[in-house]
């Protein structure tokens, strides 16, 4: 009876080992789910900042795709990023500060930072190689940016973008145009938000309302044009008309003088 119990308790002892062990590893795998951090970056944490990724001056040329969804801060800068594709930082539900500065941007995607509206509070994109202004890749931000060290070009596209997003008023001011369309604007090395009374839409309106009057004139001379013919189209026929009419009076007077010698005989 002792051996048969021994050896019953043995094996339950084994299972409830086999299951204690396993409960533990996946506890710790969880845990590490969750605390994790991107690879070849650093990561750190605290009660009142929460967590924190580094991953300055890594060489990147990838924003990474393995970012913890509780990350609060990411640290991004002295890369070689070229793009934000769209919802590059999808999920991230927590974030609050975004460093992207000294890369190599040029391309925001639309819906870059899709998803960060509600949460982010500061983005860094100063010394980056942005040209263009594309107001659909901060659809929906109303965070503090830094636009500054960037070779913008200032045209009738950008005037009529900035209206179109909600970041801070203070950041726009660092669209700094170090080119501009038309040149003669004089906007060169000039916050373009701070030079109100620069319309660079002017040459596009002049070059719209002479195209306009292009249309107008060609339109015009066309119907000018069609009444001219219809005219003299219908002058041919009122003639021809005119000249039948004429004929009626003699015809009939011979007729008349026929019946008067046909009576006589």
């Amino acid at each position: 009876m002792m051996p048969l119990l021994a050896d019953w308790l043995l094996r339950h002892s084994v299972v409830m080992c086999l299951l204690l062990h396993s409960l533990v590893l996946m506890t710790f795998c969880f845990h590490h789910a969750a605390t994790s951090c991107s690879k070849s970056c650093y990561c750190s944490e605290n009660e009142s900042a929460g967590k924190t990724m580094r991953c300055s001056n890594l060489q990147l040329t990838e924003i990474p795709q393995d970012i913890p969804n509780d990350t609060r801060r990411i640290y991004l800068d002295f890369n070689l990023l070229t793009s934000v594709p769209k919802n590059a930082f999808a999920g991230l539900s927590q974030l609050v500060e975004l460093d992207l500065s000294h890369n190599e941007l040029s391309q925001l995607e639309p819906g870059a930072f899709g998803g960060l509206g509600s949460s982010l509070q500061f983005l860094d994109l100063s010394s980056n190689k942005l040209v263009n202004f594309n107001p659909d890749a901060f659809e929906g931000l109303q965070a503090r940016a830094n636009l500054t060290n960037n070779p913008w070009h200032c045209d009738c596209n950008l005037q009529m973008a900035m209206p179109r997003v909600d970041l801070q008023p203070a950041s726009l001011t660092g669209i700094v145009c170090q080119t501009s369309d038309p040149e003669e604007t004089g906007v060169q090395g000039l916050a373009f938000l701070l030079a109100p009374e620069v319309d660079l839409c002017a040459v596009m309106k002049r070059t719209t309302d002479v195209a306009m009057l292009v249309v107008m004139f060609a339109w015009f001379t066309m119907v000018i044009s069609y009444l001219v013919y219809y005219v003299r189209a219908n002058q041919e026929d009122a003639r021809r008309h005119l000249e039948y009419l004429k004929s009626l009076p003699s015809r009939q007077g011979k007729s008349e003088e026929s019946s008067t010698i046909s009576t006589v005989v």
